[in-house]
């Protein structure tokens, strides 16, 4: 017997099989460590199209977040994407650690703008690269590097209005530019109508839709006031009265987050980037809905 379509299993909503993403933060501590490199080993096996390390605001964890990344190179099959940011850096610094990870064999680059650190209004370095279109111009002439950049769908809180963030996008990708990753979201609907209003303005590279499934909600609420990404109202009523209940909230956590996903693959969405927060269990099993299970 056949189903209807709204009973048919999740990754059966698209037609064509999707690639993911994972996003960690290089380790503070040797017990952090020892949970990112879990991590690491947890998800390798679903072969990620890369995986991306971030850094810390200012710059702060520009040594922490070299060594992951050279690690996970040599260690694993897993392809590195290193984060570098414009923020505290002049141009000749941020150029040598981009020749830094192309001799160490990082081809791929997420270049953004960066914040400052303790929550400063952004301030460009006098002698560094104002933003990240001309960071992507800069690391374009060092060296052929794939580079992936930061596309916000609600905009970029210091952009202002969203038509102008669009357009800074569209100078991003103009610049050199492979792929765009978004912000995380949680209507689907605002990243399809960004997407629709990315293709008009004549972005043609892929925009990987950033995926957080929430197990803190509380952390989440404070984190998107400052970073611009909305919060639906039916979101606080899924996570009401589970403060105290962390295996609930995952078990909601993931339900939320592979509706999204579902949601987005029935509407051609092919690549996804998970922003694991060190953590595989919830990446993982999403991943496994989508249909992204290891190989053999």
């Amino acid at each position: 017997m056949s189903l209807p379509r709204s009973e048919l299993p999740i990754a059966a909503a698209s037609r064509k099989p999707v690639s993911v993403s994972f996003e960690f933060f290089p380790p503070k501590t040797e017990k952090m460590q020892v949970s990112l490199w879990e991590c690491v080993q947890r998800l390798a096996p679903l072969a990620p199209q890369f995986v991306s390390v971030t850094y810390g605001a200012g710059g702060t964890t520009r040594e922490r977040t070299h060594e992951t990344v050279v690690r996970i190179a040599r260690e694993t099959n897993l392809k590195p994407a290193a984060h570098l940011t414009c923020v505290g850096h002049a141009k000749g610094e941020v150029d040598d650690i981009a020749r830094r990870y192309w001799d160490e064999g990082i081809r791929h680059i997420v270049a953004l703008r960066g914040d400052m650190p303790d929550g400063q209004a952004y301030a460009a370095h006098p002698q560094g690269y104002a933003y990240a279109a001309d960071l992507v111009a800069g690391l374009k002439r060092i060296a052929d590097f794939e580079i992936s950049v930061a596309a916000y769908p609600e905009k970029h809180p210091d952009a202002p209005s969203a038509d102008f963030d669009l357009d800074n996008l569209k100078r991003k990708i103009d610049a050199g530019a492979n792929r765009a990753i978004s912000q995380y979201f949680f209507d689907p609907a605002v990243f399809l109508s960004f997407r629709e209003r990315a293709a008009k303005a004549g972005i043609t590279v892929p925009i990987l839709p950033g995926i957080l499934p929430v197990t803190n909600f509380a952390q989440v609420q404070k984190f998107s006031a400052a970073c611009g990404a909305s919060i639906p109202g039916w979101m606080a009523d899924l996570f009401e009265g589970l403060d105290d209940d962390p295996e609930t909230r995952r078990l909601v956590a993931a339900t939320m987050a592979a509706e999204q996903c579902r949601i987005l693959a029935a509407e051609g969405v092919e690549q996804f980037h998970f922003y694991t927060l060190n953590r595989a269990d919830l990446a993982y099993a999403i991943s496994h809905i989508l249909g992204v299970r290891p190989k053999g």
